[in-house]
């Protein structure tokens, strides 16, 4: 009997070990430590891997940071037009469902609400950005793969 409780005490402790390596990987914490009555237990990921991740992160930033000085005078006139479909997160606007895949729009075609026009991976979670009307895409803001920002005009549909 107690050989059975303990194989069924290690497949809980297997399970719950799956269950926060789950959430370092989502969350990108590199460590969680958690304590259930008698046990005590702690997850962590290798320092490599968070050092390969945060060294990649600062050169997407400086890419990022060019574009911003010369930005102002373009985008506000996009992010007053009241066509301006502007993204609801921080995240990396993909403009296709896949790499080499056609994209979801392209200027001058013709959108109907509720339609996909773009995706933006937000914590390596695909978020599909809908057309808000229906109507024709005059302008599109953003290049394939960029970074974004919240409230940033996306694309413009007349």
């Amino acid at each position: 009997m107690a050989g059975q409780r303990d194989k069924k005490e290690n497949r809980l402790e297997a399970d719950w070990i799956r269950e926060l390596a789950g959430i370092l990987e989502e969350t990108g914490l590199t460590e969680i430590e958690v304590e259930n009555d008698a046990v005590r237990l702690r997850v962590a990921r290798q320092a490599s891997q968070v050092q390969t991740t945060l060294a990649a992160a600062p050169a997407a930033a400086p890419a990022a940071a060019s574009p911003a000085p010369s930005a102002p005078s373009a985008p506000s006139p996009a992010t007053d037009h009241p066509g301006a479909v502007k993204s609801p997160m921080v995240g990396t606007a993909y403009l296709s469902p896949s790499p080499g895949a056609a994209p979801f729009v392209a200027e001058g075609a013709g959108v109907t609400e509720g339609q996909t026009i773009m995706i933006v991976e937000a914590m390596k979670t695909m978020n599909p950005i809908t057309a808000p009307k229906s109507g024709t895409v005059s302008k599109i803001l953003v290049r394939d793969a960029q970074p974004v920002e919240f409230d940033e005009p996306l694309l413009i549909i007349e």
